[in-house]
């Protein structure tokens, strides 16, 4: 074996896409120590993004202090591509769920204001390209507070003023003025990374998928998927554009229905996106093999996430791929999708805790590819 690409997601809660696949090279070199295994830091537009494309563009980590999603001021950090022109802005950095203790947790009181003030430090910066991952999201404000941050005023039926906006107050918005918005936005080219598809509002929409799992029970569902229909209806009287059926503008609490909308973003599958970005496709042309992973796999693994999009890249020039995971479900519905192969990393039962451990996950990816290099080595010799 003279080539191996090693491309895995983050574990999340135990190791980051650089760590894994780090441990997963260990592994194979251990095997085959003159094979090239190069191993490539891959996110699908959450957790990990802003560290991945720091990487692929060379580019810097730019920190900042900005507020949290129940308006903490916190320390954050973005990315700027080497060449300068283009901002990498991971929403859940500012405005993510894992910001807000446990029982804090509530859509009705969080914003995304914070993550308008990363897009404003950035313009700032000079940036007027910007890629931006909106999973992992605390919120459910339809990106109203990261407008208010940027200049725009929202105003009530009265004509006054709002303050920041939250997911209570969207049923309050009658209008948005942009008067007094950074200019430099309208120079600017957005690209969104989003791997949801659901629409704005709605049985399938924003409030009713994603709500209950940032803390609302079924009557704020109720409450904030109404706010969303409100806020449909302005942006349509404000901008001409009518949100409520794009997929993708769901994603976030409705950020990425916003960001279309005053932005003209694209909304793009973060896993595309980012594996564009890395040059991903002609980086395995001529790979002997691929290894992909990611926390959990299931069904839902062939829905768009990292390790189906690295399959439908290596696909391409017939190099195959193989999964790992801490557990994995569904397994005839992995292979039948064309992985060669899956594996759980995890060699005997054990506590999810332990399991999770950063440093047991780094041992039993390492030992889970040494395994497949031992197979690979001995198929060889037959």
């Amino acid at each position: 074996m003279k080539k191996v690409i090693i491309a895995i997601d983050s574990f999340k809660g135990s190791l980051s896409s650089f760590e894994a696949g780090e441990s997963a090279a260990k592994g194979i070199k251990r095997i085959f120590p003159e094979c090239e295994v190069i191993s490539i830091p891959v996110s699908d537009g959450g957790e990990g993004l802003t560290d991945v494309l720091i990487a692929a563009t060379s580019g810097k980590k730019v920190v900042l202090q900005a507020h949290d999603p129940l308006m903490n001021l916190r320390q954050t950090y973005y990315g700027i591509s080497g060449d300068g022109k283009t901002a990498i802005i991971e929403m859940a950095n500012i405005s993510g769920l894992t910001l807000v203790p446990l029982e804090q947790r509530n859509p009705m009181l969080t914003t995304t204001y914070g993550t308008g003030e990363v897009i404003k430090d950035a313009l700032e910066h000079g940036c007027r390209n910007f890629i931006i991952g909106i999973g992992g999201s605390a919120t459910n404000d339809a990106g109203m507070g990261m407008l208010q941050a940027l200049g725009y005023k929202l105003k009530d039926k009265d004509g006054r003023v709002l303050d920041i906006a939250n997911g209570q107050t969207m049923s309050q918005v009658a209008s948005i003025e942009g008067d007094d918005r950074c200019p430099a936005i309208l120079a600017s080219h957005f690209t969104v990374a989003c791997d949801v598809n659901n629409p704005f509002f709605g049985a399938q929409g924003a409030a009713a998928i994603f709500a209950p799992q940032k803390g609302a029970d079924k009557e704020m569902v109720n409450i904030l998927d109404m706010g969303m229909q409100r806020i449909a209806t302005v942006i349509r009287q404000t901008t001409g554009i009518d949100i409520s059926e794009i997929p993708g503008s769901g994603a976030a609490g409705g950020m990425g229905g916003c960001l279309r909308a005053f932005f003209n973003a694209e909304l793009k599958p973060g896993i595309e996106l980012v594996l564009k970005v890395l040059n991903f496709s002609n980086r395995i042309s001529d790979a002997d093999l691929v290894i992909t992973g990611e926390g959990k796999a299931d069904k839902q693994t062939v829905m768009g996430k990292v390790a189906h999009g690295i399959l439908k890249e290596a696909d391409k020039w017939n190099v195959p791929v193989v999964l790992l995971a801490g557990s994995i479900e569904d397994s005839e519905i992995l292979n039948e999708a064309g992985f060669t192969a899956v594996f759980s990393i995890t060699p005997a039962p054990m506590p999810l805790k332990q399991a999770m451990h950063a440093d047991v996950t780094r041992r039993n990816i390492e030992q889970t590819a040494e395994q497949i290099a031992r197979i690979i080595q001995n198929q060889a010799k037959l």
